[in-house]
């Protein structure tokens, strides 16, 4: 109570304050005169700690994440003091409700079957891939993002942005992904139905590097559940409630979160690792 009052003193004066709250001001005067008990000195040196992990997410991380991260520089937090220090500060991650795409059903690329349905989860690096393209805005005209995903460690292994959603955009992504890993042969790539993904030519680059293709089945947009995710994630943290004046702003900015995802970014499907540890631990 005597905190509280310390806060707002200036905004409501110190005798309305004590009025309000049934308290005198001898009794304030003498708690501001008080040395910190050791639990409230305990609670600013964790609480340090706690704004700069929230800082270092660039203000994503919630409790949970702020929690393994104090695990990590071994300082073994409870969750609920965490999450009351967190409220008391006014620190709280971004959650901000996505609308998901359908992707549409075409009969024309159902031959493709779902090869991950009938195979183990990876067991190392580079043998399942997923990929999708997402709809962004740059200054008011639409823009296209595309991502490639090791499903192994989480790792965003390639992506584009351009102004138009064509095969052009997932082949650069796919080139990128395939220059970046050099994956061996029989890796499984991972995709929705859309057009982009069927076209010839980009079936051909993954012919060439004897990378097997794979698809939703029909009605099951739940099957590429791993890029909707990584979706999802990015626009709560980084781009919902902020404007890009130009296609470069909104490339910058896609540039700075994705570094930021693979080597900094805790993941709880990966036991709090970051993409980049994941994969260094378990190699």
């Amino acid at each position: 109570m005597f905190a509280f009052i310390g806060r707002h003193r200036g905004e409501y004066g110190i005798e309305f304050l004590c009025r309000q709250y049934g308290v005198s001001k001898s009794g304030y005067y003498a708690s501001q005169r008080r040395a910190p008990s050791a639990r409230a000195e305990a609670n600013h040196t964790l609480l340090q700690r706690i704004e700069c992990i929230h800082r270092r997410s660039h203000g994503t991380y919630g409790s949970p994440r702020v929690v393994q991260a104090l695990r990590k520089e071994g300082l073994a937090a409870n969750k609920k003091r965490v999450a009351r220090l967190m409220r008391t500060a006014g620190l709280k991650g971004r959650v901000v409700k996505v609308t998901r795409r359908a992707p549409g059903v075409h009969r024309f690329f159902e031959a493709t079957d779902n090869l991950r349905v009938a195979t183990a989860p990876p067991t190392a690096p580079n043998q399942q891939w997923v990929g999708d393209v997402t709809y962004l805005k740059a200054n008011g005209r639409p823009c296209f993002l595309a991502v490639i995903m090791d499903v192994y460690s989480r790792r965003i292994v390639g992506w584009a942005v351009g102004l138009d959603r064509t095969v052009n955009l997932t082949a650069l992504a796919m080139r990128r992904a395939i220059r970046n890993r050099g994956p061996a042969q029989a890796l499984i790539f991972h995709s929705d139905r859309g057009i982009e993904y069927a076209a010839y030519r980009y079936r051909a680059i993954l012919t060439q590097y004897g990378i097997r293709p794979s698809m939703n089945r029909p009605r099951y947009c739940q099957d590429n559940a791993h890029m909707e995710s990584f979706f999802h994630t990015m626009k709560t943290e980084w781009i919902r409630g902020r404007t890009f004046a130009s296609f470069a702003e909104l490339e910058a900015a896609l540039t700075a979160y994705i570094r930021f995802y693979n080597h900094y970014r805790l993941h709880s499907g990966i036991d709090y690792c970051t993409p980049e540890e994941y994969e260094r631990l378990m190699a």
